[in-house]
């Protein structure tokens, strides 16, 4: 069984920095493939970044990257969000996502599984 819980979320100046985690209880989350989504209020939610089980990371959009990271330790059963340099239009519901597959999919309904999202709020 596959349950994810995300934290590290909170209010940041902008120019800061946070990084969210997201642990899975169960025992196959070496096998899983990783997401990241965040849905700011009236938008529809949106893929930030993926990581397969190889360690292989896909950053959605150039405005992402270089500024965002993921990571796994798949000791920790844990996916990382690394977020620096953070801008008011980032503030939004973060969620992890998993499925099973090995490719990086960018639709959320490709998605088995979800965390309940932290909120990380950028203010100017």
């Amino acid at each position: 069984q596959v349950q994810l819980v995300e934290s590290g979320g909170g209010l940041v100046q902008a120019g800061g920095s946070l990084r969210l985690s997201c642990t899975d209880s169960g025992r196959t989350f070496s096998t899983l493939l990783m997401g990241w989504f965040r849905q700011a209020p009236g938008k529809e939610r949106e893929f930030v970044g993926g990581i397969q089980r190889t360690g292989i990371t896909t950053i959605n959009a150039d405005s992402l990257k270089g500024r965002f990271t993921i990571s796994r330790d798949n000791a920790k059963n844990t996916v990382y969000l690394q977020m620096n340099s953070l801008k008011p239009e980032d503030t939004a519901v973060y969620y992890c996502a998993a499925r099973q597959g090995g490719f990086i999919v960018r639709v959320p309904s490709a998605y088995d599984y979800w965390g309940q999202g932290t909120q990380v709020t950028v203010s100017t």
